[in-house]
């Protein structure tokens, strides 16, 4: 059965009403309170619950407590919930004297990283008796001339519990000399034994009482030492000190051998009854002897160990002054020390919980560390302030509780700009001079896709050969990507959106290689323009593309083809013939074009007789005066057309001309060819004025081609694309003269002078550019230029 006593209950309506207050004050604090020397298992509180957790995310949230003083008192069953005592506490082995005794832990859980705080208050139980420092003390007491109402300073008890637990009260055996009292002054109580009746020692000598002291807790505990009191004869005066309580200053870490008190007690009696001699009470604990020393002659007090704010904040030393009588009397006087504190500890700075490595997309407040911070000095040399170096950094620090902060994030983060910090968090008190204490760390960031591939051009200009071999490589495109790992793990791909490449060109995925997988044919295909795409391995993944152009270079692979021969029947010349007389013309194409489809007409080495051949335009005429018939009168020209290709080709045509008499002439005058004269053609003159034409404008494009090239060359390095073993150049170029393209319009000069085919090139004359190196097939395949 449980009976509820009123002062019981009141004191649980208080408990709840400062928690609940504290629940309103602290922003979410949990508080909870366990009587101490509670049994493994107890029941404290369900923390899970309280802290609005649900049991089933506590292993998968890493649900941990901290508690960084405490041990292991405590622990949560995360299975259900619950807080329980885990080991024996002892609230005076914890908090000693101190009245609040509480256990404050950190419940710290991730996904997202929070953090709580709770505080279990550990109530006092009466499980100490009064203990009195020694089981005997002794007194010695004046016959007759000690008035009654004089009081003699006792050794009290002390209780190591707390409020009515540790509240003594003191009785003394029956006695008609004496009584006990509590005396209340204004520092502290202290306990006197105070006469009655004036005593006859020749009655009783000697008083032996029994004093017993009994706390206030329920059941009360007591304790008890026996009182030896002798009653003294003659010296009827005792020392006496000129005030019963002294009270000085000292700051800690005081050096030993100061000075903190002389004491200075008077006797009216005369001889060796006013000699007096200091000395420390009985009551004084024994840890107090080692740090003060008194002289017994001079009643100096003084530094006799270290004095430690930390430790005592202040002493009470109990001084006994005793004549030298053959019954020496003795006068009491108190003195208390109040310790001054130094600035003489150093702040301690620790990181409770680290969240690293920080994802670069974190948003702003994201809670990256906890910090804590303490200082064992009191005061100004206690008070705190805490900074973040460097402050540039995007990072702050925020209070949370107490002495702890939280480095929160305060800025948006780039990895590829910075992918690691390192800070410093800095403690400083304000004492003077003040102490400070730092710590470092590293807080690493971790990468998020953000960075599509990038390729160092937005397009490529390669220039391909014609006829070259099935998956020869023909350049090499490479993208980069700012990520780490699978971030920037970059593979290519075609983008066949525009029209279908597979028949003509492939891609590696992962080196970037671009190979021609088929011969390709510049009378076909002249232009291959298409797009590579770039894209990397993270989720999502990111993509960037580049325009490549590719032109396929002519080479002579086309014999001329002569259009027209003779015209039938053979040409008919009428004797005489002036030299210079056209006979007639060979026509004659090219499928190539640029210099492999520009054509020369020679005549061949077997041809005999006096004709000749125009180099460029294909008429064959007379070299000298005709006047007779020569050969039987019929002879056939023999003419080769080669063109300017390296090695070039030729085709030959037959011209067969049948010279006539005068007398002939008039049956075949209607076939025989009519000249004007020795007047020379007009396709002469007009292809001449072509040539000269298009050479002015190949010169004034070069020209333009030549500055641009060198205005390139002081801002950029040179670029060489590679193809097979050897360099690709820029531009190709024959012993006659370089030739390139203009864009994709262009004409054929051929043969025939005055004549257009339906070839699309424009032939452009330098020299002096040099000739595209020979070292090997497929090195003078292709010769590429990056626009």
């Amino acid at each position: 059965m449980v009976v509820w006593t009123a002062d019981w209950v009141m004191r649980r309506l208080l408990q709840l009403v400062l928690f609940h207050t504290a629940w309103e004050m602290g922003s979410g604090q949990l508080h909870y309170s366990v009587p101490e020397e509670s049994q493994h298992g107890t029941f404290v509180g369900r923390i899970a619950q309280d802290l609005g957790l649900e049991v089933s995310e506590l292993v998968p949230r890493m649900f941990r407590m901290v508690s960084k003083e405490h041990k292991d008192y405590l622990e949560v069953n995360v299975q259900n919930g619950i807080l329980f005592v885990n080991s024996r506490i002892d609230r005076e082995e914890l908090c000693a004297k101190s009245l609040l005794c509480a256990i404050h832990l950190e419940v710290i859980v991730d996904k997202p990283l929070r953090i709580f705080h709770v505080e279990v208050e550990i109530r006092d139980i009466n499980d100490n008796a009064p203990i009195f420092s020694a089981s005997e003390q002794i007194l010695s007491i004046a016959e007759l001339i000690t008035v009654p109402g004089t009081e003699f300073p006792l050794e009290g008890a002390s209780d190591s519990d707390i409020g009515s637990n540790a509240q003594l009260s003191y009785k003394l055996s029956s006695s008609q000399f004496f009584t006990v009292e509590q005396k209340r002054d204004e520092h502290n109580k202290h306990l006197a034994l105070v006469l009655k009746k004036p005593l006859d020692r020749e009655v009783t000598s000697v008083h032996r009482l029994l004093l017993t002291a009994t706390d206030g807790g329920q059941p009360q505990l007591t304790g008890t030492v026996r009182l030896v009191i002798n009653v003294l004869d003659t010296n009827d005066n005792p020392p006496v000190f000129n005030q019963s309580v002294y009270r000085v200053q000292l700051q800690e870490n005081a050096a030993v051998g100061a000075l903190v008190i002389t004491l200075n007690a008077t006797d009216l009696d005369e001889g060796i009854n006013k000699d007096i001699s200091y000395e420390f009470s009985n009551q004084i604990p024994v840890h107090f002897q080692k740090i003060f020393s008194i002289n017994s002659n001079t009643g100096e007090v003084k530094v006799n160990g270290n004095v430690d704010f930390e430790d005592i904040n202040e002493f009470d030393l109990q001084i006994v002054a005793k004549d030298k009588g053959n019954f020496p009397l003795s006068g009491h006087c108190r003195v208390i020390i109040e310790v001054l504190d130094v600035n003489d500890n150093a702040p301690e700075v620790s990181v409770s919980s680290l969240s690293v490595p920080v994802p670069e997309d974190a948003p702003p407040g994201t809670v990256v560390a906890l910090i804590s911070i303490s200082d064992k000095d009191s005061g100004a040399n206690g008070k705190l302030n805490c900074s973040l170096w460097p402050p540039k950094f995007p990072f702050k620090l925020t209070s949370t509780f107490k002495n702890y902060y939280s480095l929160v994030l305060s800025e948006p983060l780039d990895r590829e700009q910075v992918a690691e910090y390192g800070l410093i968090v800095k403690v400083q008190d304000q004492g003077d001079p003040p102490m400070s204490a730092s710590i470092s760390l590293v807080v690493p960031i971790s990468d998020v896709n953000d960075n599509a591939p990038t390729f160092a051009q937005p397009s490529y200009t390669l220039f391909l050969r014609e006829n070259n071999p099935p998956g020869a490589h023909i350049f090499t495109v490479s993208a980069s990507d700012p990520d780490v790992a699978e971030n920037a793990l970059v593979s290519y791909w075609l983008d066949e959106k525009l029209w279908p490449l597979s028949s003509y060109i492939s891609v590696h995925s992962e080196s970037g290689k671009l190979y021609a997988l088929q011969p390709l044919d510049y009378e076909e295909l002249k232009l291959l323009e298409f797009q590579v795409r770039a894209k990397d391995a993270g989720l999502p993944s990111l993509c960037g593309n580049v325009t490549i152009q590719v032109f396929v270079l002519d080479e002579n692979d086309n014999a001329p083809a002569v259009s027209q021969s003779v015209e039938e029947p053979p040409a008919l010349v009428v004797i005489p013939v002036p030299s210079g007389h056209m006979l007639g013309k060979i026509r004659a194409l090219d499928a190539d074009s640029g210099y492999n489809a520009w054509l020369r007409y020679e005549l061949h080495e077997g041809n005999s007789g006096p004709w000749r051949v125009g180099l460029y335009s294909g008429e064959i005429s007379t070299t000298r005066m005709l006047d007779e018939v020569e050969g039987g009168g019929s002879q056939n020209v023999l003419v080769v057309v080669k063109d300017h290709g390296k090695p070039p080709m030729s085709a030959t045509a037959t011209l067969s001309v049948s010279l006539v008499a005068n007398s002939q002439a008039i049956k075949t005058d209607a076939r025989l060819p009519r000249t004007v004269g020795n007047a020379k053609p007009l396709a002469d003159t007009a292809n001449l004025y072509l040539i000269i034409a298009i050479c002015s404008v190949s010169s004034l494009f070069l020209l333009v081609i030549l500055v641009y090239v060198a205005l390139r060359c002081q801002s950029e390095e040179k670029e060489a694309m590679m193809y097979g073993p050897g360099t690709a150049t820029l531009v190709c170029a024959s012993e006659v003269g370089s030739w390139s393209y203009s864009n994709r319009h262009s004409h054929i000069l051929a043969g025939v002078s005055g004549e257009a085919g339906g070839k699309s090139d424009l032939m452009v004359f330098s020299p002096n550019i040099p000739a595209c190196a020979e070292s090997g097939k497929q090195q003078d395949l292709l010769c590429t230029t990056a626009v």
